[in-house]
C-alpha cells in the first residue's frame, strides 16, 4: 500500500470506525441509553475495526482491508436488520430481542425526525465497506 489515496481511504475508514466507536460508548456510559442485542452485534464489528485498520495504517501493512471486511460487512447486516425491524417490516416473532432485554424496535434517540442510531450505524458501516473495497482495488506497487 505505497499510494498515499489508497492510505487516505484506509485513514477516513479508520476515522469512521473510531467516531463510531466513542459515539456508541457515549450514548450508552454518558447518555445512558441500554443497547439492545443488535446494537451489541454492530458494536462486536465496529469495536474491532478501529484497532484493525489502526495497525494496518501504523504498519503500512494491506492485508488489515482483508481483515477487516468481513467484519464491515457483517455490521452493515446487522444495522440492515435493525433498520427492518424499525420500519415495522420484521415480525415480532422473528426479533431476537427478548423478553427482560431491551427492546431492538425502541427508538431512544431520532435526529431530524428520521435519523436512528440503527441508521447512523449501517450508514457508517457502509461508508468503511465503500473506502475499503476501493482502496483493496487500488494499483499496487509492482517490485
Amino acid at each position: 500500500m505505497q499510494y498515499p489515496r489508497q492510505w487516505n481511504l484506509v485513514f477516513i475508514a479508520w476515522l469512521i470506525a473510531l467516531v463510531s466507536t466513542l459515539g456508541a460508548l457515549f450514548f450508552s456510559e454518558i447518555v445512558g441509553i441500554e443497547p439492545c442485542v443488535l446494537c451489541w452485534y454492530q458494536r462486536i464489528a465496529m469495536f474491532p475495526l478501529v484497532l484493525i485498520l489502526g495497525q494496518g495504517l501504523a504498519k503500512a501493512d494491506a492485508a488489515a482491508i482483508r481483515y477487516a471486511l468481513p467484519l464491515g460487512i457483517i455490521g452493515a447486516l446487522a444495522a440492515f436488520y435493525h433498520n427492518l425491524i424499525y420500519a415495522g417490516l420484521i415480525p415480532q416473532d422473528l426479533q431476537p430481542c427478548g423478553q427482560g432485554s431491551t427492546s431492538c424496535a425502541q427508538i431512544d434517540l431520532q435526529l431530524f425526525g428520521f435519523i436512528t442510531l440503527p441508521l447512523l450505524s449501517l450508514l457508517a458501516f457502509a461508508a468503511i465497506n465503500t473506502l475499503l473495497f476501493i482502496a483493496s482495488k487500488a494499483p499496487r506497487n509492482e517490485k
